[in-house]
């Protein structure tokens, strides 16, 4: 799935050099596979471009989080746009993979000259344009569940990650065995880096929790079995083991594992939270088993109810109001987790241009500028603007006035390197073929978080 759309943002050809004819040979090769279909922009538009994955074993998350992007440029252009010029969205597909992602991204940055994008899904991807937005000094927010770190300091590019990391994600999972009486864990991880991650902060965790760890497990994505593997990670008789997986190689292993008698007991890694994962199971098979996700309560939703601080009582209500409006733009279809962030990642990009606009006479060619100005608008200081609102927010920062972000995922505030700041998790089990809620946990983990 490929938009193809005309950007008026300056010329970089002093920034390219001699990579331009190699670049040009190889957006050829891209666009020969292209859909035939180039939609244009809308006059003067602000263009924030999106690789995501619409092919590939993630495939079926890409339309979904798009539709999320899609609704946010609605919103924004209702409240007027960046003073009147729209904003609009220029998507490519990360076909799931690093080295076929390449391509597309090389292609948003280089041939439409994007200066803000949004994704990708991909942690490896993600990683390896890192030079490259450095060099264009462009902006990359990260929405997605496994986004790599931005525990970095650099003078050009600018990024910034939305979801939690994985030691909050570890933090809470070793929580909750502790909070069992769980004595030993280990894993069942894939080899990729943000399911590694989980793994080993989950383990790290426990273990300074007071736990005990056993021998864990890694395993490609995509095999057509696991035999071995599950053999080996159960033969350990942990209390609980993680699985730690994409949702299509997770269904293949607890399809397996039924099949071989269900040995042992989970816990569910936060990837595993989609429909993917329940409509290629057995039904059933992991009934009871409980998994973290970021929570979609705001802060201001959470309140700690006990005096050791580890039991906590989140409404729903802002999220709620978010899968609303979403299903009722797109024919009753439910967002994911993650499409929350998404949306919200597209307006923080517009609220950061549109104060800079006001305040600088011209929103920032730098992507390192303006994760700056995203930063400073979403201090506690400053007075609280809604994504259900998001006329007045607009009007108050073309006034020039400093307002943060309360989204459809979260109430952000960032820290020195553009991370967001998370405080709890979301736990939930599988009853039949629907996800149910549980309480939320505390990330308290903060010697190593």
């Amino acid at each position: 799935m490929v938009h193809r759309y005309q950007q008026g943002f300056p010329d970089r050809s002093r920034l390219r050099g001699v990579r331009s004819s190699l670049l040009a040979g190889l957006v050829s090769m891209v666009s020969a596979s292209c859909a035939p279909a180039e939609p244009s922009h809308p006059a003067n538009a602000v263009v924030i471009g999106a690789i995501l994955p619409f092919s590939g074993r993630e495939s079926a998350i890409g339309g979904n989080l798009e539709k999320a992007m899609l609704l946010a440029i609605e919103d924004l252009n209702a409240a007027g746009g960046l003073d009147g010029r729209p904003f609009d969205i220029s998507s490519r597909d990360s076909h799931s993979s690093a080295e076929r992602g390449w391509g597309p991204l090389l292609e948003l940055l280089h041939t439409e000259q994007v200066n803000y994008v949004v994704g990708p899904e991909e942690n490896d991807l993600a990683l390896k344009i890192a030079t490259e937005m450095r060099a264009l000094d462009a902006f990359l927010m990260l929405p997605g569940y496994a986004a790599p770190s931005v525990a970095r300091s650099d003078t050009r590019g600018g990024w910034m990650r939305l979801a939690p990391s994985p030691f909050a994600i570890g933090c809470a999972l070793a929580k909750l065995a502790v909070r069992d009486g769980v004595a030993t864990v280990n894993s069942l991880a894939a080899r990729d880096d943000y399911n590694t991650n989980v793994s080993s902060r989950f383990i790290t965790a426990f273990v300074e929790l007071g736990g005990k760890s056993l021998p864990s497990t890694t395993f490609t994505s995509g095999e057509q079995a696991y035999t071995a593997e599950l053999k080996s990670g159960f033969g350990h008789h942990a209390d609980r083991t993680l699985l730690a997986a994409y949702p299509l190689t997770g269904s293949t292993i607890v399809t397996e594992w039924t099949a071989s008698g269900r040995p042992g007991t989970w816990f569910l890694g936060p990837a595993l939270r989609t429909e993917v994962l329940l409509a290629n199971i057995p039904t059933g098979s992991l009934d009871g088993y409980v998994g973290v996700t970021p929570s979609l309560s705001l802060q201001n939703e959470c309140h700690i109810t006990d005096a050791a601080r580890e039991t906590v009582d989140c409404a729903t209500e802002n999220a709620d109001a978010f899968i609303g409006h979403f299903s009722r733009r797109w024919d009753r279809e439910v967002p994911f987790p993650a499409a929350h962030f998404y949306y919200d990642g597209v307006v923080l990009i517009a609220m950061g241009l549109a104060y800079a606009e006001a305040t600088r006479g011209e929103i920032p060619r730098s992507g390192h500028e303006l994760q700056q100005i995203i930063r400073d608008l979403n201090s506690p200081a400053n007075e609280s603007a809604s994504w259900r609102d998001l006329k007045t927010a607009m009007a108050k920062l073309r006034a020039g006035i400093r307002v943060r972000y309360v989204g459809a995922a979260a109430e952000y505030e960032f820290d020195e390197y553009g991370a967001n700041e998370h405080h709890f998790m979301q736990t939930w089990t599988i009853r039949g073929d629907a996800f149910v809620d549980l309480a939320p946990v505390a990330v308290t983990c903060n010697s190593w978080n």
